[in-house]
């Protein structure tokens, strides 16, 4: 059976997807046509319904829940792992430190709030449907006037002056402060002070028009190929590689440390939990919408 499947083309994803699309498993007779697009190109084919597996952020899986369900296994959560607000010094009209309460103080001397002070500057975002953009809505539901921007690109773009801050994921995490860029603060870092539980970024998801023991063949699968990469780690060194974008393999590895961990194995009960609660926090303030579909796949199925 051959099915389509979207992932990006970031190190965590090809980490986690090379023993499966090269066979270093057994895939169980499934056979996969591969497409490597950014997490929203991801989002936006999944509202499609276009694609039968894919990576997508768990902001735009709250618009397509009735279309698509979560796999347990190949998720990224994980503590200190949020987007970054950043920007390029001088500012002379921004803030120079933030503390825990996000208050600044600014060059004047003047001590404003950030929820202030955001609305009033132009944020370059990775994506609408971004679990960066949730996150960023969350915290200042007033700062509204966004520009998406591959995320590759939004650090550029503050150099070039088109944008006031920027949201940054990815490996853009480990190069901002190389470039000269400076951080405003971790997101992510709100979210786990707000909540306790780790950061849902993104998911797997299955068309829910697959048969049901299509669906969980596709979860033990993916699951193999996580549990291969974490005992093989370099075995798919020069797949990552290849489609890492000149980046050196400490920060490949980096990355992958970041992003990849027990819960990309398996969800489990934490990481249920802290997605479960993301989505309620989000219908409570009305960034998503109504969801009456279950979330995660149910049951089991027999090997």
């Amino acid at each position: 059976m051959k099915l389509t499947l979207g992932f990006s083309p970031c190190p965590n994803d090809t980490f986690i997807f090379d023993a499966l699309i090269h066979h270093k498993i057994d895939t169980e007779g499934l056979e996969f046509e591969v497409f490597y697009d950014d997490v929203e190109t991801l989002n936006h084919k999944a509202m499609r319904g276009e694609l039968d597996i894919t990576k997508l952020s768990y902001h735009a899986f709250a618009y397509v829940a009735n279309q698509y369900i979560l796999l347990d296994a190949g998720s990224a959560l994980g503590f200190g792992v949020g987007p970054l607000l950043i920007y390029k010094p001088p500012f002379d009209r921004f803030v120079q430190s933030f503390d825990q309460t996000f208050t600044s103080e600014l060059g004047t001397g003047q001590v404003a709030d950030i929820k202030s002070i955001l609305p009033n500057l132009k944020i370059g975002i990775p994506g609408k449907y971004t679990t960066a953009n949730f996150l960023l809505s969350l915290a200042f539901p007033d700062a509204t006037h966004k520009e998406e921007i591959v995320f590759s690109e939004i650090e550029q773009a503050l150099f070039d002056n088109r944008i006031d801050v920027g949201l940054i994921i990815h490996e853009n995490r480990f190069t901002y402060r190389d470039k000269g860029l400076k951080k405003i603060m971790d997101l992510g870092d709100y979210w786990e002070k707000q909540t306790g539980c780790a950061i849902p970024l993104g998911g797997i998801v299955a068309n829910r028009k697959l048969p049901i023991d299509v669906q969980h063949k596709i979860n033990r699968v993916l699951r193999k190929s996580v549990e291969f990469a974490f005992a093989n780690p370099k075995s798919g060194l020069e797949f990552i590689r290849s489609h890492a974008q000149e980046m050196s393999e400490e920060v490949m590895y980096k990355h992958i440390d970041l992003y990849v961990n027990q819960y990309s194995v398996d969800l489990g009960a934490e990481g249920k939990k802290a997605i479960q609660l993301m989505f309620d926090k989000a219908q409570e303030k009305e960034i998503i919408p109504a969801i009456k579909e279950d979330l995660f796949l149910t049951g089991t199925a027999a090997n």
